[in-house]
């Protein structure tokens, strides 16, 4: 079954809310920009493609995941509005301002300063730190999961979170995996560390260190970019291959912390990048 064209413009995706624009069709969901006649502004709604409509298991994980984003409330995770299943299931959210980090990557030519790598890895160990207190694990930490408005980060997608615990081989993205991830063991809350490593990795060098499955010892983040000793000591110990080698969220935030002047810590907003270390 082929999946249906999208919803035009100006109908009805689900009740309450009136299709602007389709944003993107990934290999489940259809993403649409739309109205919200309830508060009056915009926002994404996320339903299941229409030929995949009848798989109950994702049609479970879209509307749990609307579920946590609706009860959740924290500075640097995305919010929802709601849930429904009716015309089809679908998961309402927050419109962000600003772009995915993947593609500030992409289309500016300097790479973040040290600064704000830091300040990046301080988000995202907040984020983590508040989504592991609701008892889950978040799993796919990535630059396109991270949306970064005047140097303020919000990560995107729980929709393969779910509690630490044996894990099932691969789930994740390939190119960002720890390697119990890879290889179905043991989740933990150092299994995000490695996320939140790969990602300020990514960010600082412009590349991942594995291109597919994590096979031995990560290369240096300084093989590819120079930066404080400090900073690069903390991307590359949450890389370490065994998870208990890696440090806790509380003990990266730490490091990371040191790292920014005092009058960083409320940075002001820039157009671009500032200059590389």
């Amino acid at each position: 079954m082929r999946p249906r064209q999208p919803v035009p413009a100006g109908e009805s995706i689900a009740p309450g809310y009136q299709a602007l624009a389709q944003l993107c069709r990934t290999g489940w969901l259809d993403v649409y920009d739309c109205w919200s006649e309830e508060r009056d502004c915009r926002c994404v709604v996320k339903v299941l493609r229409s030929d995949r409509r009848r798989e109950r298991r994702l049609r479970e994980r879209l509307l749990r995941e609307g579920r946590w984003l609706t009860e959740f409330t924290h500075p640097h995770l995305v919010r929802g509005y709601g849930t429904g299943e009716r015309p089809q299931p679908y998961a309402v959210l927050e419109t962000l301002t600003g772009e995915t980090l993947a593609h500030l990557l992409d289309v500016r030519p300097r790479r973040p300063a040290a600064t704000d790598l830091a300040l990046l890895g301080l988000h995202l160990c907040s984020a983590m730190h508040y989504l592991h207190g609701q008892g889950l694990l978040h799993l796919d930490l990535k630059p396109s999961n991270i949306v970064i408005d005047c140097r303020h980060a919000k990560v995107l997608d729980l929709s393969i979170a779910r509690p630490p615990g044996p894990g099932t081989p691969g789930i994740g993205t390939e190119g960002y995996l720890a390697p119990e991830q890879a290889a179905g063991g043991l989740l933990t809350a150092a299994t995000d560390v490695w996320g939140i490593g790969i990602t300020l990795y990514e960010a600082a060098t412009g590349t991942v260190p594995f291109d597919g499955e994590p096979t031995g010892p990560t290369p240096p983040v300084t093989r590819f970019r120079r930066l404080p000793r400090p900073l690069a000591e903390a991307i590359d110990t949450c890389l370490r291959p065994a998870a208990e080698d890696r440090p806790t969220l509380s003990g990266l935030a730490c490091s990371l912390d040191r790292l920014l002047p005092r009058s960083r810590r409320a940075a002001p907003p820039a157009e671009d990048w500032p200059a590389e270390d």
